[in-house]
């Protein structure tokens, strides 16, 4: 999320990690391999996977064995889609057809094919350039019955920029999103590019009522006023002294009053619990934010709460724990990235209960 100028790190300056060999990927017979259901979670924008896998790989992967999720959802990948320069891209695949990306690619499948992610498995949904971009790494004994990368669950089809990866399993939809930044002006890709994936979410969740969902990622919007750190900042925050002729419009992107009850609808109508909030009732300022500012500038100190777990009301009662993994303005635990890891665990389903009665 973007709401700062800051330094850009060079890709390939940074040292590569020494990692082994990447393994061929595993066949994976869903019907041998799956052994019940994922009940723990983690959702990160990496801000660059490349990056976090050249300089911080190792505190990360610390992180993944301590808590040892059963699923991570990955947003701002930002590596491009399989494809030449002029041909039709492949989002589901990794670009490698010069020189500089088949050597990128290799640095991260390897990082991907060592301990802790040899036991996932991963798929993508990339942009075409170096931009947004989702991962959903999944452990192989938990495979989902099917994978899809749009709203739609339309086989094949991808959503713009790979903002999307949605996986079935047997009792719960899993859906892992990077919405777009709501921007500061009535412009094409900023208010109304926001306004129609707000709605098209909307229905999503409204039409996938037959089954309990789970919703993660880098949702862009910080609820209520407990989830920034200092809303009166973001409240009266401009971009080059504009101010939105929408009221509502007003202030920092992802903190205006439209997004916020665009978003409140969405849990509303949907019947979504926010996991984290669910049990965290009070402001922490030290541990309740998942994106932090710049540590230079006026942004300094400024946090907002935007990776969420959502589920579905069916699954309220089997929350047991939500947690942010960043903390302070230094931004520790944040591995690099602007925004830290947020995890989530579910008690195990009763074999009875009504969740595992729910039709596909």
């Amino acid at each position: 999320m973007k709401r700062f100028f800051k330094p850009v790190e060079k890709e390939g300056s940074s040292k590569k990690p020494s990692l082994s060999q990447p393994e061929k990927e595993e066949d994976v017979s869903l019907s041998n391999e799956n052994k019940g259901e994922p009940s723990k979670f983690m959702t990160w924008n990496a801000n660059s996977f490349l990056l976090r896998v050249k300089n911080n790989w190792p505190e990360f992967t610390k992180l993944v064995t301590s808590f040892d999720p059963d699923v991570i959802a990955v947003q701002e990948v930002r590596m491009p889609a399989a494809g030449s320069k002029g041909a039709p891209k492949n989002p589901g695949e990794l670009k490698d057809d010069t020189n500089s990306s088949r050597e990128e690619k290799q640095i991260l499948m390897r990082a991907l094919s060592s301990p802790p992610f040899a036991n996932y498995r991963v798929w993508w949904s990339l942009a075409d350039s170096k931009y947004a971009g989702t991962a959903l790494i999944v452990k192989k004994c938990f495979q989902p019955k099917k994978i899809f990368f749009n709203l739609d669950r339309i086989a094949s089809k991808h959503e713009p920029d790979g903002r999307v990866i949605l996986a079935e399993f047997d009792t719960f939809r899993l859906l892992n999103t990077y919405a777009p930044n709501n921007g500061w002006k009535e412009e094409e890709n900023s208010f109304p590019r926001r306004r129609k994936w707000d709605k098209r979410i909307l229905e999503f969740v409204l039409q996938s009522s037959d089954k309990p969902l789970i919703w993660c990622g880098d949702l862009n919007v910080s609820h209520e006023e407990i989830d920034v750190s200092h809303p009166e900042f973001y409240s009266a925050a401009k971009q080059n002294g504009y101010v939105p002729p929408n009221k509502e419009d007003c202030g920092q992107p992802g903190f205006t009053l439209a997004e916020r009850r665009r978003f409140g609808t969405i849990l509303k109508e949907g019947k979504l619990i926010d996991a984290y909030r669910f049990l965290h009732k009070e402001k922490d300022m030290e541990r309740g934010f998942s994106w932090s500012g710049n540590p230079i500038g006026k942004y300094r100190g400024k946090r907002m709460r935007i990776d969420y777990f959502t589920v579905s009301e069916q699954l309220k009662d089997r929350i047991t724990a939500c947690e942010m993994h960043g903390q302070g303005i230094e931004l520790e635990g944040f591995y690099g990235s602007d925004h830290c890891p947020v995890t989530l665990e579910l008690s195990q389903a009763c074999p009875n209960s009504k969740q595992d009665e729910v039709s596909m």
